[in-house]
């Protein structure tokens, strides 16, 4: 099993300067995709917006970030999740997880195929702490 649970950060339109703020403090690798890479924004001032970044170092550490799209809130103090991510084979387990956060809590973004093939979902916990899910490929 594979499964991975790791901060993820929400900004306005700074995540990848927050990133490379943090990649030369922690080092490691860091990936970033933008809106336009997946066609998530209609909106021309979000294309370049960081979607998602992530930093792994070789350590073990994991941060994860985004932009948050101009139609959500944002409000610094309420920019974080936690992640909870894995492969097809984990699939049940993650499921079992998110069924399990739900209840009692708010879905925000059903757990569904998302634009990149994993299947994506955000909820909000019955203690207020928002979380991501995703599931690798295409495990429906």
């Amino acid at each position: 099993m594979s499964t991975k649970l790791n901060p993820y950060l929400g900004f306005r339109d700074n995540a990848k300067e927050a990133m490379e703020f943090y990649h030369s403090i922690f080092g490691g690798e860091l990936t970033r995709s933008t809106f336009a890479e997946f066609q998530a924004s209609e909106d021309p001032s979000e294309q370049d917006k960081t979607m998602h970044a992530a930093l792994t170092t070789p350590n073990g550490l994991s941060l994860m970030a985004a932009d948050t799209p101009n139609a959500m809130e944002y409000k610094p103090g309420n920019n974080y999740s936690v992640s909870l991510s894995g492969e097809s084979d984990d699939a049940a387990v993650l499921r079992g997880y998110w069924d399990r956060l739900v209840d009692g809590g708010s879905v925000t973004m059903p757990l569904e195929v998302a634009p990149w093939g994993d299947s994506f979902g955000m909820c909000v916990d019955k203690f207020g702490v928002a979380w991501m899910v995703n599931i690798a490929g295409s495990a429906q």
